[in-house]
Parts: structure tokens; sequence; C-alpha cells
């Protein structure tokens, strides 16, 4: 039946979610007149403030500054929280009978050397076999994956979807294709590289039935492998360790809004079909529906399980994944701020305020992350001359402030993040993430070329290709 209806499987997997719920689908994008009326208000701010008074001049500026001091408290205040990086000893599992079905949906393209390594990896998940359904899906014109997944003998639990030819070629739209076919009452995503832990899909099930049922979702840690490999790749490593066992930890803790990390992301399947899957044309299809979810009135728990990743070593190939993943998160802007007020309703204004926090603004302050820091270095020498007068003294003050909070933000949380990963080689490179970030704001500029250019193009990341790997997984090809 499946193979039988091509046309109607690929129909459904890239407009399901525009069909039932457009609000929340980011096709047709941002219409010309949306974009010549963002573009005219923009200007006409920058008009105005340049012709205020002094007075109210200081007030915009003071007010600007003061919101992006509100932006970091989200991630200076999770510093405060202990969230270690396994589960305690003491956590309650559940027997073999008690197991759901779990789903693992594993899309790839163009990833025939990378098959070996997630067959093996799948292999050693700790679940009973009988209730495991693991579907790789390939698409329809991927000779190579194909042939490397029919060269391995892979058990009953494991079976491979091809999707039929179709737009757009994402991955959001892979999945969309096995979502229906998925017979599990839970469900997880992983990629061509990951390496999960082999108790990760016991340790879900069992949070999953303790948690409410509003805990539609559980996100694990995703631990880079190879940070070994170039100062980038240390710097990654570091910058995910900040959000998966700092942030996001500490958003779950507070049930806040959490962009979903893409990968290791476990769902309650029922839930997530009732939500239409993802927008298949939406380049960063987890921070879209981890907002989706907070819109609907579901939070992300923390899942303290790690899975084993391989980051970009090199400039090129790490700078067309972050123009890809600030694409994405243009594009779910654009989605869920059609209509601001409802996106607000539906939030409240914490969750509304994280939102666009960790969403468009991560955008933001990286467009304009060389400014701040030029202004307020600028700012700093200035204001060691200052006089003692309170309110012509009160920008300068404010912008050593950002100056200072902004750092904190970028730095605190990679630290104390390596620190619970026992990764005291990394801390040294904490000191190099201003010039990271710098090249986060290429990244950042870049996208907005390409949003118009080219808004549903996917940017693939190869794999297998590091050099280094801290924990020995990454190296191991054996078969199941």
């Amino acid at each position: 039946m499946f193979a039988a209806l091509p046309h109607a499987v690929a129909s459904h997997a890239a407009e399901a979610l525009e069909s039932h719920r457009p609000e929340w689908a980011y096709r047709p994008g941002l219409g010309a007149r949306q974009a010549a009326g963002l573009g005219l208000a923009a200007c006409a701010a920058l008009l105005i403030l340049s012709g205020l008074p002094e007075g109210l001049a200081l007030g915009a500026v003071t007010a600007v500054q003061g919101g992006i001091l509100a932006t970091a408290s989200f991630r200076l205040g999770a510093l405060f929280l202990a969230c270690p990086v396994e589960p305690p000893d003491s956590e309650t599992a559940l027997s073999d009978r008690d197991l759901p079905v779990y789903t693992v949906l594993v899309p790839l393209y163009r990833e025939a050397g990378s098959v070996p390594r997630i067959v093996a990896a799948l292999a050693r998940l700790d679940y009973p076999a009988a209730k495991l359904d693991i579907k790789f899906v390939v698409e329809a014109d991927d000779v190579g994956t194909a042939a490397a997944l029919a060269g391995i003998p892979l058990p009953a639990r494991f079976e491979v979807v091809v999707a039929p030819p179709g737009a757009p070629r994402t991955k959001p739209r892979a999945l969309n294709v096995a979502l229906p076919l998925a017979r599990g009452a839970c469900l997880v995503v992983y990629d061509a590289e990951d390496v999960p832990d082999p108790g990760q899909l016991r340790l879900a099930a069992a949070r999953f039935a303790r948690e409410p049922p509003e805990t539609a979702c559980l996100q694990g840690r995703l631990v880079i492998d190879n940070a070994g490999d170039s100062w980038l790749t240390r710097c990654f490593a570091l910058e995910y360790a900040g959000l998966f066992d700092v942030l996001g930890p500490a958003l779950a803790t507070w049930r806040l809004p959490t962009p979903l990390g893409g990968t290791s992301t476990h769902f309650r399947t029922p839930v997530l079909r009732a939500l239409h899957g993802w927008d298949a044309w939406n380049v960063t299809e987890d921070a879209d529906l981890g907002l989706r979810l907070a819109l609907a009135g579901y939070a992300v728990g923390d899942l303290p399980s790690a899975t084993i990743e391989e980051a970009p070593a090199r400039l090129g190939p790490w700078l067309r994944q972050r123009v890809r993943w600030m694409k994405g998160f243009v594009q779910t802007t654009v989605t869920h701020g059609r209509r601001p007020l409802r996106s607000l309703r539906r939030l409240g204004p914490l969750d509304a305020l994280c939102a666009l926090t960790l969403v468009p603004g991560t955008v933001v302050s990286a467009l304009v992350y060389p400014v701040l820091m030029g202004t307020a270095a600028h700012a700093f020498w200035r204001g060691l001359e200052a006089g003692p007068a309170f309110w012509p003294n009160l920008p300068h003050g404010l912008a050593l402030t950002v100056f200072g909070t902004g750092l904190a933000a970028m730095m605190l949380p990679a630290g104390l993040g390596a620190i619970r990963r026992g990764w005291h080689d990394l801390l040294p490179f904490v000191l190099l993430l201003p010039v990271y970030y710098l090249l986060l704001s290429l990244a950042a500029w870049l996208c907005l070329v390409e949003f118009a250019r080219a808004p549903s193009r996917w940017n693939k990341t190869e794999h297998g290709v590091f050099r280094t790997s801290r924990t020995g997984l990454l190296r191991r090809r054996a078969r199941p």
C-alpha cells in the first residue's frame, strides 16, 4: 500500500502540516508585502531613533541594553541548577514486560560510510528486540546508502523505508514519510553519526512513565566526541556542553520552551502525530517543533543520557551547517511571528520572552555581536575617564554591564558544562569563544542571503571525517 502510492506519500510528507495547521507551517514563508513592511519598519525605526531628543534617545538605548541583559538571564540562571550528566542510581527502571514498543527513526542521505557504525550502535541498545521498531529512511535515488544497508544482514527489528521522490529534499520530509509507519508508543530520532548510550531507551521509557502527559518530549544530551580534531571542534564541544548539560536541563526544570537538538529527541508518538510531525520546509525542524510543542501546551523534559556526535573540523563544512541552522531559526521566527499576539497569548509573558531569546534572539544577537563588542570596548575606555554624574554615565555603565554579562553568558555555561563532563583539558579554550562567536556572526549574515535566495535548501553535513575520538566510540565499525 505504502509503495503503491508514492505521490500520495510524498504529498503527505511535504504538505500535511500546512494542510491541517497552516498557522504552524513555514510555507508560504515571508510574503513580499511582509518583507517590504519589515524593511520599512526597520528604516523608520532608525530614522526615528536618529531624530530623537537626547533624553528620549538615551531612554531607547537603555531599553535595548536592558533587553539584552534580560536575554542573558536564562543562561546565567541555569548556572545555579544542579544538573548531573547521568541519571541517579536510585531511578527506577521499568521491567521488560512494562516497556512500550519503541520506534527509532534514522534518516540517511549519502551516508554509506556511516552505515556500519550506526547499525552497530543501534544493535547495542539495551532494549527487548521484540519491542524495537528501527527504521532507516533513505531517499529513492541514494543508491550508495541503500547498497551499504543491503550489504549488512539486518536483524528483524531493522527496516529500510524508501522515501519517494519529492520536494523539498530535507530531513524533516524524510521523517514525515516514516512517521505513519511507526509502531511504537514512543519514538526517537537519531542521525547517521550518532552513538547513543545503550541504556537510553530504557531511561526514556521510565521517565515518560513517571512524567505527566504534558511532557511530550525528552531531549537527550548531545556530546561532541572529536573535540581533538581542531580548535573549531573544541569550541563546538564547549558550546554543546553549555547547551545540553547546562541550559537545556534548566529550561526543562523551569518548564520553558526548548528548541530541540534535532537528534536524540524522544517523543510520545500520539502527540507527535497530533502535531502533524515535522515541518518539511523548515531546515531547522527541531527548533520549530520545540516551539510548536510549547504553543500546543506541551513541555520538554531532560534526559541525562549521552549521544555521541561528530562535529565538523574545518571552517567550510562548519559554516555551511551553521548557515542552515541560522536560516531555520529565521524560518521559525517568520512562521510563529505572523500572529505575534496569538503566540503571546498561548505562551504567556515568560515563555514568550524565553522563545524570543532562544530563536530570533539567537540570530539577532549573532548579527549585532561584532557591533556590540566594538561599542562596548569603546564605552569601556570612555568609561574609565567619565565623571561622577549619573545620567551622562548611564549608557556607558550599561554598556560595560552588557559587555561583562554577555561574556559571562557566553563562557560560563560552556565552562560549567565542560567541568560536569570532566573535560578540564578544554577549559583554556573557553577563552576562544568570543572569537568563535565572530564566526557565528558571519553565519548569521550569510543565512540572510541564503534565506532570500534558497530558503529551503538543505546544506548537507559530511560525516565520518573525524580524526580523533575522546571515547573511542566513533572508531567502532563492528556489525551486529
